[in-house]
């Protein structure tokens, strides 16, 4: 039997048989790691039991603190309206007590509970609290016994739990789990310990022993290769973080350039120059969050491309259409939003003076929505967003990419395309994917930009162009059924994704 075994029965043994596993540490002198070990290996053995108790330790807060020193709102409140003959206008009880105008729901609130007074009106309107001198009730006796210590709320009489679920709840306190171990020896741990010294083992060879020759007289501990060891969480990205990086790779290595841009665009950017009206039922394809402050922006980096927008709104520019039919307002134009589609950083990248054709380019954008929450959908998420300018462009190319994003990122089996409408495609086509097990899904919208959408910007060639939600792509790739998962809190769900 190794030597930190024989310390750990003989100190259970002369504890009585039973002891916290702080306390064999203290006696034996080892370390926490080493009681554990030795623990495990004699529990495996049968000489050892291991008990856990869990409680809830509870405690007072900062407020708390306050509170025990100075009483309870309620109680300063109504000591407050008892010292003035018993009616006091609760605005002026409160102030008297010391406490902010705030608290005047919450101390009103509470005498009515306790039933130390009672709120009524007066002929004038004003309201008057009516109170009594009350005893000390349960939240202020826990208060006074928890003090500066902590205690277990286990220990707790009932009306005091109760009182406790109050003082938690109103954040006068707070608690925090405690686990406790125990070792108990058993009978059979009894008959075990030697009566000669152990052998002296070691668990690894130092260069002292290697250099005076100890370590040819040492006896190696044997280490049990089936123990259970503690789980390792290694540091590693997010699961959905790492899809993401994944696409840009892809897409980078077919020659696409990366576009960027800001989360807050006019709606000339994001809605304007993209055909979208501004006074049609269209725009609401794409609801918007207004900002408040700043409200606007100036168009005048765009002055040109201002004018050619607006001509083709009102009358259709040069564009051989008839456009809508309207006013142009550049006041409407100027307003800012957050971004509702990453079609607005395609728009940012035909207006760079940076612009390539033929190229490509594509964006992983977040973008913002006031969408009902439910499993497909959130106000805040990502789009695919990508075009492509090619003199030589037709819907078949467009199909193949989306094909493409479907089978190779989302891992789809099935692939099929249903027409749609947008006010800046033509033609216009939606995306839907099935993948066995999980069934079919819809992924976005995409299409050939109209010429009031390209030629304004001064595109004379087509353009592709698409706006998939690379959220559900990822939800389809990994079997998700709720796109909440994805932005979760949960460290266990998180911990779980492998890193390849």
């Amino acid at each position: 039997m190794r030597e930190n075994d024989v310390k750990v029965l003989k100190t259970l043994r002369d504890a009585g048989g039973t002891a916290p596993v702080e306390e064999v540490a203290k006696k034996t002198g080892l370390a926490d790691a080493a009681v554990a070990r030795a623990s495990l290996t004699l529990s495996q053995q049968g000489l050892v039991k291991e008990q856990t108790t869990r409680t809830t330790e509870i405690f007072c807060t900062d407020e708390g603190y306050d509170y025990l020193a100075n009483g309870l709102p309620e109680r300063r409140v109504a000591a407050v309206v008892h010292n003035a003959g018993g009616k006091l206008s609760v605005s002026k009880a409160v102030q008297e007590a010391g406490l902010p105008l705030d608290f005047v729901s919450i101390v009103t609130g509470w005498i009515a509970r306790k039933g130390w007074g009672r709120i009524e009106k007066t002929s004038s309107g004003a309201i008057l609290l009516v109170s009594k001198n009350p005893s000390r009730d349960d939240d202020e006796e826990l208060l006074e016994r928890i003090g500066q210590v902590s205690i277990p709320m286990e220990e707790l009489p009932s009306t005091l739990k109760q009182a406790a679920d109050r003082l938690l709840k109103r954040n006068i306190l707070a608690s925090k789990e405690q686990v406790q171990r125990k070792l108990q020896i058993t009978l059979q741990g009894l008959d075990a310990i030697p009566t000669q010294a152990p052998i002296n083992e070691v668990s690894g060879l130092t260069s002292e022993m290697i250099l005076s020759g100890d370590w040819e007289r040492v006896r190696l501990r044997a280490y049990n290769v089936s123990s259970p060891v503690p789980s390792l969480n290694p540091g590693k990205y997010h699961p959905y973080l790492r899809f993401l990086r994944m696409v840009k790779r892809k897409l980078v290595a077919l020659g696409f350039r990366e576009a960027v841009g800001p989360l807050v665009e006019p709606t000339f950017i994001n809605d304007d120059c993209l055909y979208m009206p501004q006074d049609h039922p269209a725009r609401e394809i794409h609801d918007l969050y207004y900002l408040k402050h700043p409200s606007k922006a100036s168009l005048e980096p765009w002055r040109d491309i201002v004018e050619r927008v607006a001509l083709t709104h009102e009358n259709g520019w040069k564009t051989g259409s008839t456009g809508w039919g309207y006013k142009y307002s550049r006041e409407e134009a100027s307003k800012l939003v957050l971004r509702s589609h990453g079609t607005a950083l395609s728009v940012r990248s035909m207006i760079s003076k940076d612009l390539q054709i033929p190229g490509k380019y594509f964006a992983i954008a977040r973008c913002f929505r006031p969408e009902l929450l439910d499993r497909t959908h959130l106000t805040e998420f990502n789009q695919a967003e990508g075009i492509v300018l090619d003199p030589t462009l037709s819907l078949r190319n467009l199909l193949g990419v989306l094909e493409m994003f479907a089978r190779e990122v989302a891992g789809a089996d099935k692939v099929r395309f249903k027409p749609d409408y947008f006010p800046f495609t033509e033609p216009s086509v939606e995306l839907q994917a099935y993948k066995e097990g999980y069934g079919w899904m819809e992924f976005g919208g995409s299409g050939i930009f109209r010429p009031e959408v390209t030629e304004p910007l001064g595109i004379k060639v087509p353009v592709i162009a698409w706006g998939l939600g690379i959220d559900r792509l990822y939800m389809m790739n990994q079997q998700i059924q709720d796109i909440r998962q994805l932005f979760t809190t949960d460290l266990e769900w998180i911990r779980q994704q492998k890193v390849g």
